[in-house]
């Protein structure tokens, strides 16, 4: 499970962890999105919350996020990144893995300063087409997608009027859970200054 702040670098370290254990990467933030590009109702109500940087409620991320996840297979392993995202996610969920004989093996929270935060969110892109995520010091020139080829833009969230509020929301309603997982024993906190190789390292020594 990878917690960590917008613009922590969940998405790329995700993606590496992918690559090294075989494991099924379940983004919320993707799932949403999605939706959204379906033009399903849950995308568009789920696009209200986003856009404006606040939580997707309850009610429409567990029941999402637990049809994906108990569609995994039990011999395969998965990263959850963007959920659980409050303690009633958080409840649901171990329900409902203890209901399929599963744990939670490890909690990795990858801690970044809040200016960091809001010097890479505005630089942050993202591939319209196979969801990679980069970023891009001078959005004078945009490059294309390097995997696929495709569109980069920057999302309606990763815009400065988002970007604030929803550190804020993260630190509010998200934070609690950490406690929450360090009290179980099953946090690791990583440090997430450090170059992306630096910061996977740390991320394989908690594994």
């Amino acid at each position: 499970m990878l917690f960590g702040p917008p613009g922590a670098g969940k998405g790329t370290q995700a993606q590496l962890l992918v690559d090294r254990y075989d494991l099924a990467h379940v983004s919320s933030g993707d799932i949403f999105r999605h939706n959204l590009r379906q033009g399903t109702p849950l995308g568009l109500r789920a696009k209200e919350y986003m856009d404006r940087g606040e939580l997707v409620p309850d009610d429409v991320v567990i029941d999402i996020m637990l049809d994906k996840i108990m569609s995994i297979h039990s011999d395969e392993g998965f990263i959850l990144d963007g959920f659980p995202r409050s303690t009633r996610q958080a409840e649901e969920l171990e329900s409902a893995l203890t209901a399929r004989a599963r744990n939670v093996d490890r909690v990795l929270h990858i801690d970044v300063p809040e200016d960091e935060l809001v010097r890479r969110l505005g630089g942050r892109y993202v591939c319209r087409e196979c969801q990679a995520p980069y970023t891009i010091a001078n959005s004078a020139t945009i490059p294309a997608c390097d995997r696929c080829g495709g569109e980069l833009y920057q999302r309606d969230d990763d815009r400065p009027e988002a970007v604030q509020k929803r550190i804020d929301v993260y630190r509010e309603e998200t934070m609690p859970l950490l406690n929450h997982y360090r009290q179980k024993g099953l946090l690791s906190d990583i440090p997430g200054q450090d170059t992306v190789d630096g910061v996977f390292q740390s991320i394989v020594g908690a594994l």
